[in-house]
């Protein structure tokens, strides 16, 4: 593969990055391209999988979660993650049209289009919201708790972005680009 950072193979990876490839292989049937990345450095690769962990423990719904990286890949313009989120959103159950409104930070639930628009406002802006964003996503009915695990999902999605803009993670999922809003797959 024709990465910036080396996509190990799952079948010569020895040591504590080949216990976590077998468990994610265990877990979802094979090994996505962004693993094999991760896999060149076993504690960024087990902090990966544990934030999955924790967000996934969390009062957000899958789907919700779904939504928030697909808001958050199209705000850092991650094909992979887009790609990724794309193929798992549907999966739990959003359709194309809500998959194309979430990137644009849209929802047809006020209170679910308020929590991503704060996580792509976090995301551009680093952190540096203002105090009507704040207020907004409050008033839209996000407790403090919501609030800082949106922030943990920005953060968690934001790793996996970097990584892939840094490697050029070969995409294995179907494609979808980011600034591109139909979805062909």
């Amino acid at each position: 593969m024709s990465t910036r950072l080396e996509t190990l193979d799952p079948e010569t990876t020895t040591g504590k990055s080949k216990e976590l490839f077998d468990a994610v292989n265990k877990k979802l049937g094979f090994i996505p391209n962004l693993i094999k990345v991760f896999g060149n450095s076993p504690a960024t690769l087990q902090t990966y999988l544990s934030l999955g962990e924790l967000t996934a423990s969390g009062n957000f719904s899958n789907k919700f979660r779904e939504q928030l990286a697909l808001a958050i890949a199209e705000e850092n313009t991650c094909n992979y993650c887009l790609s990724a989120h794309t193929a798992i959103g549907k999966m739990n159950g959003l359709s194309e049209g809500e998959i194309e409104n979430n990137r644009k930070g849209e929802a047809s639930d006020e209170k679910i289009k308020a929590g991503l628009q704060f996580a792509q406002s976090v995301t551009k802006n680093k952190g540096n919201v203002t105090s009507e964003e704040l207020k907004a996503v409050k008033d839209a009915g996000y407790n403090d708790g919501d609030v800082l695990e949106i922030v943990l999902n920005v953060v968690a999605n934001t790793l996996t972005n970097y990584v892939n803009h840094i490697a050029e993670t070969e995409i294995d999922f179907p494609k979808v680009e980011a600034g591109k809003y139909a979805v062909n797959a």
